[in-house]
């Protein structure tokens, strides 16, 4: 395809100078819904290509080449990092810190996730359609969106009015790096692709006592322990075996002192799952569980559930993937595989599914170590700068121009 063979000779223009940019964006993490100064080089960007652009909330931003009639393409690039300290050994590694709003404390922080390739990613497409007007016929639309990490920033952009900002897509596109494939191939899946997800904190109460006289009380630990090993049991016992779920209690906060006897304690528990029933499921038993142990225990109050950094399946369009996925294959032949189920979980579907839009979400490989590359959000994780930033580019050209590029015109 001739057309598309221009875009990536624009890409291949431009690499010095994405290299550069990704550098700048890797040194410059910045934490959830506190995406600064990384949506304020978004912007000068694209002033610099002379794409038009909203800002949508704080940090949101989205950008808009409009080129005649045609489909409109949605591309996705999440923008925000995480509050861990980079270990890995690059000589471009992040080295800032920034002080966590929610919080109050200062916090190091990186793109241990890989949110600097996909911004990156999105960039140069635009630029490259901007570039070769004459090669495609259409809307392609950027969207950057903060706040993945916390699950706060596509609902964000839904509540600062995307629909209005943005011509409605036909489709939406985005993709992940990843250390689980090979690196600079990408990978496509129909159907479930991401895991749902949910956190919540438990606060079960107890009556204290002096650790001497335990009759006196109600023992908040052993309770926050029977309620652990119960939990246990859901995903062995109630879910059926073709099914895929994940109950975890990452965290027991209570007591401070090894003679007394708490009035509280405090779970926070996470799940994963791959269909809205067996989540509806797991936060039943959840509850079910815990009122039922703290009844047994004789707990003077009524639990307390607190839900948050709730993320919806990903569950890719099988007509959408298969045209990414032909589009793949054309390209970058063998390179162009099939992905595993990701047990991990995002918010990319809440911006499509708001819009009523059809997607797709791939993953990109980022390490030559693969298999025993770091796994997202580890300290260590820094994907190779090439071709890792080559292929994310290329695959979000090559994926747009499946609908972008007229195929009777080459």
């Amino acid at each position: 395809m001739k057309h598309l063979d221009e875009l990536f000779d624009a890409l291949s223009a431009t690499r010095t100078h994405r290299e550069e940019l990704y550098h700048w964006f890797h040194q410059h993490a910045e934490l959830s819904m506190q995406e600064t100064q990384t949506s304020q080089r978004i912007v000068q960007e694209l002033e610099a290509a002379g794409i038009p652009y909203s800002v949508l909330g704080e940090t949101g931003v989205v950008a808009t080449i409009e080129n005649g009639l045609g489909p409109v393409v949605a591309l996705r690039g999440d923008t925000d990092g995480l509050p861990i300290k980079e270990d890995s050994g690059k000589d471009y590694a992040c080295t800032q810190t920034q002080v966590d709003a929610a919080t109050g404390q200062e916090v190091p922080v990186s793109h241990a996730c890989g949110h600097d390739f996909h911004i990156c990613s999105v960039l140069a497409a635009l630029v490259a359609f901007n570039t070769c007007r004459d090669a495609w016929s259409g809307t392609l639309v950027g969207v950057f969106q903060p706040g993945e990490e916390t699950a706060s920033g596509a609902r964000s952009m839904v509540e600062h009015g995307i629909a209005d900002a943005i011509p409605h897509p036909d489709v939406y596109l985005g993709q992940h790096v990843l250390g689980t494939l090979p690196l600079g191939h990408v990978g496509t899946r129909p159907g479930p692709v991401l895991s749902q997800a949910f956190s919540v904190k438990v606060t079960v109460h107890g009556v204290g006592s002096h650790g001497s006289m335990p009759e006196m009380g109600v023992d908040a630990v052993l309770l926050a322990s029977t309620i652990v090993t119960r939990l246990h049991t859901v995903v062995s016992r109630e879910i059926a075996a073709s099914e895929t779920a994940v109950l975890t209690v990452g965290a027991i906060h209570s007591g401070a002192k090894s003679n007394v006897i708490p009035d509280s304690a405090e779970l926070l528990i996470n799940t994963r799952a791959y269909s809205e029933a067996t989540s509806a499921h797991l936060k039943e038993a959840i509850e079910r569980i815990v009122r039922a142990e703290c009844e047994a225990a004789r707990s003077p109050q009524l639990p307390e559930f607190e839900y948050y950094d709730a993320y919806p399946l990903t569950s890719n369009d099988a007509a959408v993937t298969q045209r990414v996925r032909n589009a793949f294959e054309a390209r970058f032949g063998d390179e162009a595989q099939t992905l595993a189920q990701v047990p991990a979980s995002e918010d990319f579907s809440i911006i499509p599914d708001a819009l009523g839009v059809p997607y797709t979400f791939w993953g990109l490989g980022g390490f030559a170590s693969y298999p025993h590359a770091p796994g997202n959000h580890s300290a260590a994780f820094a994907p190779d700068l090439q071709p890792t930033l080559d292929r994310g580019a290329e695959a979000m050209v090559t994926a747009a121009s499946a609908w972008l590029i007229n195929k009777n015109g080459d």
